[in-house]
């Protein structure tokens, strides 16, 4: 039997890298970044995406320059968060899905969500939202957000991402650990929430504690807990909840995503290069670099000097590392299957109308989110 081949610690830093850029295509600078860094991933916007032909050549021309197969990811909730409107239409918000009532039509959203990354060239979608509908994040989250009942929203949520599993579609369960009493969006400053730690574990923690088993990620988010970690760090960099809470105490063994580490809420408290360390120090797995290049090579650079530093760091890149590697034999991710015909592209279409007008029109019969019995 062959020995098994030694990772040498370049390439174990790049497999905890999912990064975002600029562009429709493959610019030469990408393509030095993408075969220099060996990333895990690769995550495209809306200013990315023009049409279905355009989006999955994209896609295919970065998994060709990346040994591994890649985790092809995108943004995708319905309602505001939605990078797929201009071309395929409006995707309902998951508030208004949860309002019909109806579990089918929660499994339904996470297929229709699921088909449409599938035919355009992605595996994993960033979603669902697992955030305590609260008056406190009422202007920030709006519909992204289903329910203050953490019951109701393990409901929609086991649905959803059972939707997107049967689509063949990677969901991430966010915000752990919970954005509900956040009044403060982290795109642009850091969220703080006071709240003691039994009540987060009673209320904003329990889609996860419930939900460990189902979801293959969690994404991190950049609140501040102070009740909890005694700190102005975001959870981000936070051993406590990272190691401590999400590995050992819920027992979490899936794939850790940050939140993007160009908001500004890590911006104002480091930057996305020492952030990226803490994040994998505290037990992460993958580092979301969403927009500019030269917060990639800061960060990659960064994490390469610490590996060669620190022998404790080394550890958890390897563990880290081993975890991705693991997760992408065992869903077995590969290169995207042949590009959508525009009758394609104009099927899913009709398909996702076809579902908002019956979302619309049982969310009006239904009159009300009134919540489905548990």
């Amino acid at each position: 039997m062959k020995p098994r081949q030694k990772i040498s610690g370049l390439a174990q830093l790049g497999k905890l890298l999912v990064i975002g850029f600029d562009g429709t295509t493959v610019s030469g600078e990408l393509r030095s970044l993408l075969t220099r860094i060996q990333p895990a991933g690769v995550i495209l916007f809306a200013r990315n995406i023009q049409n279905g032909q355009q989006t999955h050549r994209l896609l295919k021309d970065c998994c060709a320059l990346v040994e591994e197969p890649l985790f092809t990811c995108v943004d995708l909730e319905g309602g505001r968060v939605d990078r797929f409107r201009d071309m395929i239409g409006a995707t309902p918000a998951a508030a208004d899905v949860y309002a019909t009532a109806n579990r089918e039509l929660f499994r339904k959203h996470g297929q229709i969500v699921g088909k449409t990354c599938r035919a355009l060239g992605f595996n994993v979608d960033l979603a669902p939202v697992l955030d305590l509908a609260r008056e406190a994040s009422r202007k920030v989250m709006g519909s992204r957000s289903v329910s203050p009942s953490p019951g109701q929203v393990i409901i929609y949520a086991r649905e959803f991402v059972r939707g997107l599993r049967a689509s063949g579609i990677l969901g991430a369960g966010k915000h752990f650990p919970g954005l509900g009493e956040g009044k403060l969006d982290s795109h642009h400053r850091l969220p703080v929430i006071r709240k003691p730690f039994i009540r987060l574990w009673e209320e904003d923690l329990l889609p996860y504690r419930r939900l460990k088993r189902e979801l293959p990620m969690i994404l991190i988010n950049h609140a501040n807990y102070p009740l909890v970690t005694r700190d102005r760090l975001p959870a981000t960099v936070s051993r406590k909840w990272i190691g401590e809470t999400l590995r050992r105490r819920i027992g979490y063994r899936g794939l850790i995503l940050s939140d993007d580490l160009e908001m500004g809420a890590v911006l104002k408290t480091g930057g996305p290069a020492k952030a990226a360390i803490e994040f994998i120090r505290a037990g992460g797995d993958l580092c979301l670099i969403c927009h500019r290049q030269e917060y990639v090579e800061q960060a990659f650079a960064a994490m390469e000097r610490e590996y060669d530093r620190d022998p404790k760091f080394r550890q958890k890149v390897a563990e880290a590392a081993g975890r991705v590697s693991a997760l992408k034999r065992r869903v077995r991710i590969g290169r995207s299957a042949s590009s959508p015909s525009t009758g394609k592209i104009e099927q899913l279409s009709r398909r996702l109308w076809e579902f908002a007008e019956q979302v619309r029109f049982e969310k009006l019969a239904e009159g009300a989110a009134s919540g489905v019995e548990e």
